[in-house]
């Protein structure tokens, strides 16, 4: 079987990837959670997972009731390294939503006329209006990580962007944006098997960018971008949820609930809607880099 980019994640799995991360690998089941310090040693139960999601699919429909019925606003930004599990989570958010008034904002990468404005405004046009919710499959916090990490924007660019960005979101809350910022932190061993179940999954193999493998060895990198986005970026009027996401249906548990238990909807199960998982979810004290 031909391999996506000629078989770049098995070889730097083979030769250059650290070697706890390839023995975490080599003698982790597949139901282990590999991460050391996760507060769990094996991933959740389906039976109980499935019950639990059914009855959170019922909070988010009432969820999406309210808000069409009160013009809410909703948005939802997530973040994480790749292969956390971002696209995974946000499709059980919006699985049983009415996709009129939820809807998935993924931007590609921007086009000569978006790259002369304001680096803002194409995130802008894709805010929600009344009654609808939005959910951002990354976000403006490109130019925090994978910008500067690879060097598509120049220091002084990122610089602005700190700049500009709190009052930014400032002004998104102040309007009355409902701003829920999720970010997906997965381990690196648990990150790098699910790469190589991605190149050998050829309904899978599509996840997988060039930039996926350039940055398998840009861990570090990426670990000091991430620190200084939150130390930048975390505040009062905007705070960063960490979900930490070894095990993708505790961290789908947990995402849902940390957006449900952040808004006021008519009809809250207070039994369904409570709090997450705290060994789990958290602020950026339980980043794990």
């Amino acid at each position: 079987m031909s391999l996506p980019f000629d078989g770049a994640i098995s070889r730097f799995f083979e030769s250059a990837a650290p070697p706890e991360i390839r023995r975490a690998i080599a003698e982790g089941a597949k139901k282990d959670i590999l991460s050391e310090s996760y507060p769990y040693r094996r991933r959740m139960r389906r039976r109980n997972y499935a019950r639990e999601m059914a009855a959170l699919q019922r909070e988010l429909v009432r969820l999406q009731a309210d808000v069409k019925a009160t013009g809410k606003r909703v948005v939802v930004v997530f973040e994480g390294r790749d292969a956390a599990g971002k696209g995974g989570t946000i499709k059980r958010f919006r699985e049983n939503l009415n996709p009129r008034g939820a809807r998935v904002v993924a931007l590609g990468k921007p086009s000569a006329e978006e790259r002369s404005q304001w680096y803002f405004q194409r995130y802008v046009d894709q805010l929600p209006s009344g009654g609808e919710i939005v959910f951002f499959d990354r976000s403006w916090y490109n130019r925090a990580v994978v910008e500067h990490v690879f060097g598509f924007c120049t220091g002084e660019e990122r610089a602005r962007f700190f700049r500009q960005l709190p009052e930014f979101e400032r002004m998104l809350v102040e309007e009355g944006i409902h701003l829920f910022k999720l970010w997906l932190n997965v381990g690196r061993a648990e990150q790098l098997r699910r790469f190589l179940a991605r190149e050998r999954d050829p309904l899978k193999q599509w996840k997988l960018s060039r930039i996926d493998v350039e940055g398998l060895g840009k861990w570090d990198a990426y670990t000091d971008a991430i620190a200084e986005t939150f130390r930048r970026s975390h505040s009062g009027h905007a705070p960063w949820t960490v979900i930490r996401a070894d095990d993708k249906r505790r961290a789908r548990i947990a995402a849902i609930r940390a957006v449900l238990c952040g808004v006021s909807y008519a009809g809250r199960s207070a039994d369904a809607a409570r709090a997450p998982d705290p060994r789990i979810c958290a602020g950026p004290e339980i980043l794990e880099t």
